[in-house]
């Protein structure tokens, strides 16, 4: 089992990645004209299928991996600059075509039920946070390992829940500078965290690095 400090620091890489506070924009965006009943109902789907998700990913995740022949540090030198490209685009305050492109979000504006598609999935637990639960769950072994990190996804699902449910108010209060700021802020910490996992998964591949 791993430090306390890194089921923290999956913690505030997942929510950094997800970004529930910048996510409030895109849902009330998608979801025009609902009644408050109908707009919590969507949370609530959005909230719990990308924690569903992740879930999946920290079950599943390894044995995808080896069923391609992928070696973790490969994988982890992918992710990382994946991880990456979506924290610069943080950084700008835009969401990063890595998580949703121009044509999916055009096909999405033309769907009724957008709590599966697009919030939960790719927005919510999109390639960066699916990439970040396997790259984590294969630092430890046992069940207790695996415990923490399922306790680290509810309770950024819950994150995930209050941030929708609660998204009007927010939005209100903070505007759109505030959630830009809180963005960039996760940008910055993200983008270190992307470079972390790409300097560990180089000195896996080329040990010389790590000598």
């Amino acid at each position: 089992m791993l430090d306390y400090t890194e089921y923290v620091k999956l913690f505030v890489a997942l929510l950094a990645i997800i970004n529930p506070l910048g996510a409030i924009s895109m849902f009330i965006a998608l979801t025009p004209g609902k009644e408050m009943k109908a707009r919590k109902k969507i949370a609530k789907v959005a909230s719990f299928s990308a924690t569903l998700i992740l879930l999946v990913a920290l079950v599943a995740g390894e044995g995808v991996l080896a069923i391609f022949g992928i070696s973790v540090n490969s994988f982890r030198v992918g992710g990382g600059i994946l991880i990456l490209l979506m924290a610069i685009s943080m950084l700008q305050a835009q969401l990063s075509l890595t998580v949703q492109t121009k044509e999916e979000a055009e096909e999405s504006d033309r769907k009724q039920d957008i709590a599966i598609v697009p919030l939960s999935t790719p927005l919510l637990a999109g390639p960066g946070s699916l990439s970040t639960v396997v790259l984590y769950a294969d630092k430890g072994t046992g069940w207790g390992h695996e415990a923490l990190i399922a306790l680290v996804i509810l309770a950024v699902g819950t994150c995930i829940w209050s941030a929708l449910h609660l998204a009007p108010w927010i939005s209100q209060r903070l505007g759109v500078t505030g959630i830009n700021i809180f963005t960039r802020i996760m940008g910055l910490i993200l983008a270190a965290i992307a470079v972390e996992f790409i300097a560990n998964g180089l000195k896996g591949l080329f040990p010389v690095l790590a000598g």
